[in-house]
């Protein structure tokens, strides 16, 4: 026992002498050095820039084990800073009076025809210039919002969809629009969004998710973490060393380690626990969309329905933890969420309920239902508080939870509802509040962020690098096909012009050779289309780190150009290298030469000038449109399909400007210019190179050929300096913008008289209860008011309720007696499914990592059946196999194995007769961005209907 006693004594004092030599160490050294305890207890000093993936694996794996949960860790945290008395930054967000409006044009003015765009552009050139007026109309997207965020409570965002919630959370992390006129106040602990940067300070997690496909979840949040920086973190990492050391305080070890990694900025080595290729399920992509923010230093976060395609499960995990982050470090945050499941709600301290843009209630959450019983709405015992406040606002919903049984329902305005709160106790402090400045002398000094970028422009660019490299590498299948394509259009140049030597002799010899080079040319010219769709592709995910500040736009633009140009020099060599000398080009290693640095330098002019049009046109189809133009253009005045004799004096300038006309004079000269053209025809002294040069109207001179590769270069600074200022200036085509409805006009007499409305029977009739409706509510309330609340009269109209029941139930009768529109028979099928099993080939990736099976097996045997008349809900966490499921039923999947049997009411299922009688709705909203809701199911319902149907049936609404 003795021996066992002394020899814990020696490892303490051998654990305890390296902390010692640590501590005397300088600061910069010492918040890079550590002691870390390996599995076999030994302690041991380690650099923290240095820990491999495994040291990292089993650090984490012992901070965060089962036994001990991610509060007791955040715990020890806070407990270490305390020790010493440094006080995290907090942030309170104010705002006042806030209004966010913009403006649209009525009813199909709206729709993106040529017309409505031709006009709208002119109209809008016209505008700006206060000539005449504009036809849009203003719109209120948010209206008179005034509320506290306070840190270390968690407050969630709720409204119905349409009710300006995203609007609301970008004006909170200063991420709107130009085009949304913003008024009012907003404030980050009493200081304006002027005074500082709020896309640093606060994080806008949006509800799209945008990713890089090749990239690994891992990947993502690393370069994220990386642009992110630490922000203040290193700063408190470097003062709580400092203090400790004064205190002679030791802290745990690991936890010490653990600090210095996320100081050092490579906490996203192992912030994430495994890696997830392409084909992640939406839920685990709405994780990755989180943890991308949640891996900087913000400390105010703004997260927009995070909880879409995911199960209600994953979805209080990730509240959960967020909620024990947030109560711990005390940070800030709003979540938007749209149907939270009463568990999640239940991790909420704050609501607030947001309305046709304005706030209906702002404050604890248990005060919610009591502001709502105050003004005669209550809350079913077994009903989900999250789906009543959402619903109690709504017209067609709202007259379920009217409390007083002897009063009749009146809808309640939203309005109303905003002017009750406003008298209600929370409504009264909170206005109290606003009243009160904050003091800006509490603010901690790291709270607000003043820098633009989270760390240095050479890390930066560092980081961009990294991830182009890491991209080119995913996309060698790519590049390995345009190599084989370049080899193809080898072989067949070769095919084509094989020994044109022997024609030099005579004028048609010289333009064989010369249509030879401009078949390079385009060939060159042409393979640098390519980088206009891999720029496209990126483009979202650009934007979203654009104006996150993750990196300055001309970071991205330079990898993006000089990465590319080590497979220029090998396409373009392996051109030159098959056809020069099989072609028959001048028999001259020097000229050789020339003509493959001068194909280099046009091959990465042509990128160059793609990737700028990519970025000018910010969509496929512009951008294709733009780029097929431009190179048309291009090729035309290039000096060969019209040579500069024969193009008009007003097109002079485009010949001047093509790119393509500098690289053909150049390319000409080097081979025209040649000992083998040197000869001369027949009755004429001018060498045949000459001859060729000016029948085509290029230029004779050898300088012209530095005067081409030097016109190259020149281009294609140009164009990436172009491409650049465009990935800076330019924003991503927004959606559409709101519409708002066509009220119909009322039509008038000849002598300026209106029209009397036509008038139905069910007008009359609705007319008619709603004048006596009225005119009892009216009489009523010059009689009494007594039966109303105390919120005031505006709210609950008081009526007598025999006679407008009973005005009301005549309505009712009548509606149920209308006509309910054509009913179309079809016969009730079932659908059974028995041992269905669905396997993929298992990815290369997986077998790499031990996985032996040669087969992943995503549905194990499963076996169910759907009755008609019954309606089926398919549940299942995240990534269990519900669209997969439904996609095999579907006959969806065209790859992969499926086994087992479908059956439509005891038939085998035929996949071509049963797409005529199955509809499947994915979770992709794929959709043309150019129609109406209304065109979109009209047409949808035209393909669904029987050939035979006649064009006037169709028509029929």
């Amino acid at each position: 026992m003795e021996v066992f006693l002394s020899s814990a004594r020696e490892e303490v004092g051998e654990k305890s002498r390296k902390w010692a030599a640590i501590q005397r160490l300088p600061t910069g050294h010492r918040l890079r050095r550590g002691i870390l305890t390996e599995e076999n207890g030994e302690a041991k000093e380690v650099d923290i820039q240095r820990l491999d993936e495994q040291q990292l694996k089993n650090l984490l794996d012992k901070l965060l084990n089962q036994d001990e949960d991610n509060e007791k860790f955040l715990m020890k945290l806070k407990d270490r800073f305390d020790r010493v008395g440094i006080e995290f930054p907090k942030i309170e967000v104010r705002m006042e009076g806030l209004n966010v409006d913009t403006e649209a044009y009525i009813g199909s003015r709206a729709l993106p025809t040529l017309y409505h765009f031709t006009i709208n552009f002119f109209e809008g050139l016209l505008n700006s210039c206060h000539i005449i007026k504009g036809k849009k109309k203003p719109f209120s997207i948010l209206h008179d919002v005034s509320g506290i965020i306070k840190p270390g409570r968690m407050t969630l965002l709720l409204g119905p969809p349409g009710s300006g919630k995203t609007t609301f959370l970008l004006a909170m992390a200063g991420r709107l629009s130009s085009d949304l006129k913003l008024s009012g106040r907003i404030t980050y602990n009493g200081h304006g969004m002027d005074e500082f940067i709020p896309q640093r300070t606060s994080a806008y997690i949006s509800q799209h998710d945008e990713h890089i496909g090749e990239m690994t979840v891992r990947e993502t949040l690393a370069f994220s973490a990386r642009c992110q920086g630490v922000g203040p973190r290193y700063e408190m990492l470097a003062e709580l060393s400092r203090r400790e050391k004064e205190a002679n305080i030791k802290p745990d070890s690991d936890i010490d380690i653990f600090l210095k990694i996320l100081g050092l900025d490579i906490c996203a080595d192992i912030m994430v626990g495994d890696e997830m290729r392409r084909g992640i399920s939406g839920g685990q992509r709405k994780r990755v969309t989180v943890g991308e923010m949640l891996v900087g230093p913000a400390r105010a976060l703004f997260m927009d329905e995070i909880s879409t395609g995911l199960d209600s499960s994953t979805t209080f995990q990730i509240v959960n933890s967020i909620r024990q982050a947030i109560h711990i470090l005390e940070g800030t945050t709003v979540i938007s969420l749209l149907q939270p499941a009463p568990e999640t709600y239940e991790l909420f301290e704050d609501i607030i309920l947001l309305t046709d843009g304005q706030v209906v209630y702002q404050g604890p959450r248990e005060n919610a239902l009591e502001f709502f019983e105050s003004v005669g709405f209550k809350c079913p015992e077994r009903k989900a508080e999250a789906d009543f406040l959402q619903e109690v606002t709504s017209r067609k919903d709202q007259e379920q939870y009217w409390a007083n049984k002897d009063i009749p329902y009146a809808y309640v305005t939203v309005e109303e509802f905003a002017d009750a709160f406003k008298s209600f106790h929370i409504g009264q402090k909170l206005g109290d509040k606003l009243a009160i400045p904050f003091d800006k002398g509490r603010s901690h000094p790291s709270a607000l962020t003043t820098t633009k970028y989270g760390v240095g422009k050479k890390e930066l660019l560092k980081a961009c690098i990294s991830r182009e490299l890491l991209l080119m590498k995913r996309s060698s299948a790519y590049y390995t096909f345009k190599m084989l394509q370049l080899i193809f259009m080898a072989l067949l140049m070769m095919s084509l012009y094989v020994r044109t030597k022997k024609h030099r002799n005579t004028t048609m010899g010289g333009q064989i050779v010369m249509g030879a080079l401009f078949f390079t040319m385009s060939t060159i010219m042409f393979n640098g289309f390519a980088e206009l769709a891999l720029t496209i592709a990126k483009l979202p995910v650009f934007y979203k780190h654009r104006d996150l500040l993750f990196f300055p736009p001309w970071s991205y633009a330079l990898p993006t150009w000089i990465l590319k140009i080590p497979i220029t020099i090998v396409e373009v060599a392996i051109w030159v290298a098959m056809t020069y000398y099989v072609v028959g080009f001048e028999e001259n290693f020097t000229r050789f030469l020339k003509q493959f640095f001068l194909l280099l330098f046009i091959n990465q002019m042509a990128s160059g000038l793609f990737r700028f049009i990519a970025a000018l046109g910010r969509n496929m189809i512009v951008a294709n449109t733009f780029g097929s133009f431009g190179l048309l253009l291009v090729i035309t005045l290039g000096g060969f399909v019209l040579s500069k004799n024969e193009i008009k004096k007003w097109w002079e300038w485009g010949y001047w400007v093509s790119p393509m006309m500098y690289g053909q004079n150049a390319m000409a000269v080097n081979e025209f210019l040649g000992k083998s053209w040197k000869r001369a025809l027949p009755n004429t002294t001018e060498p045949l190179g000459l001859v060729v040069l000016k029948s085509h109207g290029l230029f004779q001179e050898e300088y012209w050929f530095w005067i081409g590769v030097g016109a190259s270069i020149g281009f294609i600074f140009l164009f990436n300096f172009l491409f650049t200022l465009a990935l800076t200036y330019l924003n991503p085509f927004g959606k559409p913008q709101a519409v708002i409805p066509e009220e119909k006009p009322v039509e008038k007499h000849s002598d300026g008289k209106e029209n009397p409305p036509v008038i139905s029977e069910e007008n009359l009739v609705e007319n008619h209860c709603d004048k006596k409706e009225k005119d009892i509510e009216l009489s009523h309330n010059e009689k009494t008011s007594s039966g109303r609340s105390e919120r005031g009269a505006h709210i609950q109209r008081s009526v007598s309720s025999e006679s407008t029941l009973a005005a009301r139930s005549r309505r009712n009768e009548f509606n149920r007696n209308k006509k309910q529109g054509m009913v179309l028979p079809f016969e009730p099928l079932s659908i059974t499914f028995d041992n269905i099993s669905y396997a993929v080939d298992t990815p290369q990736e997986m077998k790499s990592e031990g996985v032996t099976e040669n087969r992943l097996t995503l549905l194990k045997g499963l076996s169910g059946a759907f009755r008609p008349g019954v309606l089926t809900a398919l549940m299942g966490v995240s990534g269990a196999g519900k669209s997969t499921l439904m996609d095999v039923l579907a006959g969806r999947k065209t790859g992969g194995y499926i086994e087992g049997s479908i059956m439509i009411s005891g038939y085998p299922k035929k996949q071509e007769t049963f797409a005529r009688i199955a509809g499947y709705c994915e979770q992709n909203d794929i959709h043309s961005p150019h129609i109406t809701v209304y065109e979109s199911l009209f047409f949808s319902a035209w393909l669904r209907l029987a050939p035979e149907v006649d064009m006037t049936t169709k028509k029929v609404p």
